[in-house]
């Protein structure tokens, strides 16, 4: 007789179970987190004229010293061809400059300016408070812990 595997009491996170519940649905309030935390950047960011893909560029340049347009893309969450469009309007603002790679010519190598490094500070500046107000009422271990619980989930999913 062969048993069937146990499943757990409750499957209300699964969207295939009859038990099924939106909230308890972890993706449901990834959603609902994201899209609030991108109109409270949006809105913020607006203040200082900038927007969420130069603020996403910029600090992952501020960050890693330059990097070429994929690896820009892949930090910045966003399409190819985007990024490209993104950081040629950066460079005709001062915000960036670029270089062909001296390793490979086909490369495309991006960096910070100081205009960038003083947009960032504003920034910086500006969105503090959304930071603050966003994790308030968590200690450092729960920022953390949650931190570890996404980097799982973000390894479990296929590329």
């Amino acid at each position: 007789m062969t048993q069937k595997p146990r499943l757990p009491r409750s499957q209300r996170y699964n969207p295939s179970s009859d038990d099924f519940h939106k909230e308890d649905f972890p993706f449901y309030w990834l959603a609902q987190v994201h899209g609030r935390y991108s109109q409270a950047m949006e809105k913020a960011l607006k203040k200082v004229n900038l927007d969420i893909p130069r603020w996403r560029i910029l600090a992952t340049l501020n960050q890693e010293g330059h990097c070429s347009i994929s690896q820009i893309a892949m930090h910045s969450i966003a399409k190819l061809p985007t990024v490209t469009k993104i950081v040629q309007r950066m460079k005709d603002e001062g915000l960036v400059e670029s270089q062909i790679s001296s390793d490979d010519g086909r490369v495309t190598e991006v960096m910070i300016t100081e205009k960038g490094i003083h947009a960032l500070n504003e920034i910086q500046d500006t969105t503090a408070p959304l930071f603050k107000q966003s994790f308030k009422g968590m200690t450092e271990a729960q920022i953390k812990r949650l931190n570890k619980l996404l980097e799982q989930l973000f390894h479990n999913l296929p590329e």
